[in-house]
């Protein structure tokens, strides 16, 4: 069933969505890398190599990524040293990256209604009651849970699929 438009609106050929957000939205978001790497920070991942390596793409692909995700302040650069070593950056998200969690969240809900045959490989569960996350859309004016008020519990043993067992 489709949204109900008000009336000014309601003739949809006399205006346009050009302004719309979803498609601003897509336009950072534009690839599955771009896409991965915000939830790898939700995950805490934040060095370079840390991220090639969870993503399974190439380095140039995570550097393009992480610009792109800078640059529209999703994530922020911070230095760090090791003892012995270089400086290097890691990556954190900023205010806005911590908005798009609802969004993150609704996609792996979706996917494990949708596509996860033998159900979700993880949960995603309130730090302190337990409770399953879950996003919905609402009028309800609860207070939203921030990142770091989510446990992630794996349903099977790591490197368990259906096909194959470790």
């Amino acid at each position: 069933m489709p949204m109900e438009f008000e009336t000014r609106l309601a003739d949809r050929d006399r205006w346009r969505a050009d302004a719309c957000s979803a498609a601003k939205a897509l336009d950072l978001l534009s690839t599955k890398t771009v896409f991965l790497v915000v939830r790898e920070c939700f995950y805490g991942t934040s060095r370079f190599e840390d991220f090639v390596d969870r993503i399974g793409v190439s380095a140039p692909a995570v550097s393009r990524a992480l610009r792109q995700l800078e640059s529209a302040n999703v994530v922020a650069r911070t230095p760090y040293r090791e003892v012995g070593a270089r400086t290097r950056d890691e990556y954190r998200l900023t205010a806005a990256g911590e908005d798009l969690l609802p969004v993150v969240l609704s996609l792996v809900q979706w996917g494990d209604a949708h596509l996860q045959d033998d159900g979700p490989p993880l949960r995603f569960v309130h730090r302190t009651s337990g409770d399953e996350i879950r996003v919905c859309v609402t009028a309800d004016p609860t207070r939203d849970l921030d990142s770091d008020e989510i446990s992630v519990r794996a349903t099977r043993r790591p490197g368990e699929t259906p096909d194959r067992r470790p």
